[in-house]
């Protein structure tokens, strides 16, 4: 028994080496595109491979699969790996134009746009949301006429950034309703505020946005940086020489009036709009409005902003409208941008803040004001004046009229109206007081209600001179 089991066990051991020798020679037979495009992925390469051994016919679309994948990737390097395969063409376009420029202007030697200029901070895995959603390095340089702030990528190459000279404003505002707190970092550059149209000679520099993020305890006691506040205030070292620094929300200039439900006691400095179907927060700072944080950011400084109005008030919630104009260009039409659903409790704190920097309130003016009610147009008397201007100098205006129309026509109604066969019809008797007759001449009738007196004069007197004889 003991020998007959193992001459049996022999071919099952020869059959297992076979199966490993084929196995052997499948995986010495490799794919170099697959090869190439599973490189990071040995496990999923190990399951091509298995799928190819299970159906060899397969090959060629395993081959052509892992051909697209190569391709993709040579694109993505081919633009730096800021921009992903699935992002509009004009998208991709766009920030390969910007990365082309970072790489051409002001390449000069201790640029912010040369990639050999050393930096003077340097902050590892910062994410980033514009003009690209990624993690970058962020690095600074303030030195020299090129200073200014950069993203760089995994291989060292300059992605984007801005020189310090061509910054407006940077401002870091609370990212409201996060459960952990997080700031946001954004760069408005000059010439593009996201509100007013740039000059067609003007350099357009791209907005930046990074965020930081509170850090845990662990981190902290790694060495991480509580908050945001040290990096801004490094970069106000730079900017100090541009006369800028950033700019934070305070109580001082807004607070809004509605607590955060999810942190208690801790002052919100956002108000909840939209603009368009395009939800956001407004910020309301020392230098301007923000509105974010989806691309474009907007920005309105106290320079460009002409008057806000209030518009759509209701119960619950208002409208706020901002005028804007170019203060550099006077060929420029102002604008107006409204940002809708402002909840009512947040009035109060936007009127003083409106107030306190002596912005032009122009919820009154004439072109906001109600309209007369004049629907066939005006009437022209006969010296060619307004008829509508004559009844205002009488002290009433067009709609006053109408109305006062409307009521004579209703009085008129009331006069020709007989009610008394429909009430007799109905049983309900006159009332001596409020339904007396009168003839013609305006006298009462007799109490008896003769009216043959009146019908038949002369001859009714003899009728009652025979009845007494």
């Amino acid at each position: 028994m003991a020998s007959f089991t193992a001459i049996s066990s022999r071919p099952s051991a020869a059959a297992a080496a076979a199966a490993s020798q084929a196995s052997a020679k499948r995986a010495t037979q490799s794919i170099p595109e697959v090869e190439q495009a599973f490189a990071e992925q040995p496990d999923l390469k190990k399951r091509v491979y298995s799928a190819i051994d299970e159906n060899p016919n397969q090959t060629p679309l395993f081959s052509s699969i892992s051909s697209y994948i190569l391709q993709l990737h040579n694109r993505s390097a081919n633009t730096n790996g800021v921009t992903s395969s699935d992002e509009p063409a004009a998208k991709k376009r766009k920030l390969e134009e910007q990365q082309q420029a970072a790489r051409t202007n002001g390449a000069g030697a201790g640029s912010w746009a040369d990639a050999n200029a050393p930096a003077d901070l340097t902050v590892p895995d910062v994410s980033f949301s514009v003009p690209a959603r990624k993690k970058f390095q962020l690095q600074v340089l303030g030195k020299g006429p090129g200073a200014g702030i950069r993203a760089v990528g995994a291989g060292g190459a300059v992605e984007f950034g801005v020189g310090f000279a061509d910054v407006d404003q940077i401002f870091c505002l609370p990212i409201p309703e996060k459960a952990k707190r997080q700031w946001n970092f954004i760069v408005i550059p000059k010439n593009n505020d996201g509100v007013l149209a740039a000059a067609e000679d003007a350099d357009v520099k791209e907005q930046i946005v990074w965020s930081f993020q509170e850090p845990s305890n662990k981190e902290i006691e790694a060495g991480a940086e509580a908050g945001p506040e040290p990096t801004a205030a490094r970069l106000d070292q730079y900017l100090k020489s541009y006369g800028k620094q950033v700019i934070f929300p305070t109580k001082a200039e807004f607070q809004s009036a509605i607590p955060q439900s999810h942190r208690k006691g801790e002052p919100g400095f956002h108000v909840k709009a939209f603009k368009g179907s395009k939800e956001g927060f407004l910020f309301l700072t020392s230098t301007g409005i923000i509105f974010g944080f989806k691309k474009p950011i907007m920005y309105f400084s106290f320079a460009s902003i002409e008057s806000l109005s209030y518009t759509s008030v209701l119960q619950r919630t208002f409208n706020l409208n901002i005028t804007v104009s170019d203060p550099a260009s006077a060929d420029q039409k102002p604008q107006e941008v409204e940002f809708s659903m402002i909840d009512q409790a947040d009035y109060s704190g936007i009127d003083s803040y409106v107030k306190k920097h002596s912005l032009n309130d122009a919820s009154m003016a004439a072109q906001r004001r109600a309209q007369r009610y004049n629907v066939n147009g005006p009437v022209k008397g006969e010296d060619g004046e307004d008829a509508a201007a004559e009844g205002e100098e009488d002290g009433e205006t067009e709609l006053q009229k109408a109305q006062q129309m409307l009521e004579d026509a209703e009085d008129e109604e009331e006069e020709d109206y007989d009610p008394g066969s429909e009430g007799e019809s109905e049983g309900e008797g006159s009332s001596s007081s409020e339904e007396e007759e009168y003839d013609d001449d305006g006298q009462e009738q007799d109490e008896d209600g003769n009216i043959l007196e009146d019908e038949l004069g002369s001859e009714a007197e003899e009728v009652e001179m025979s009845d007494q004889e």
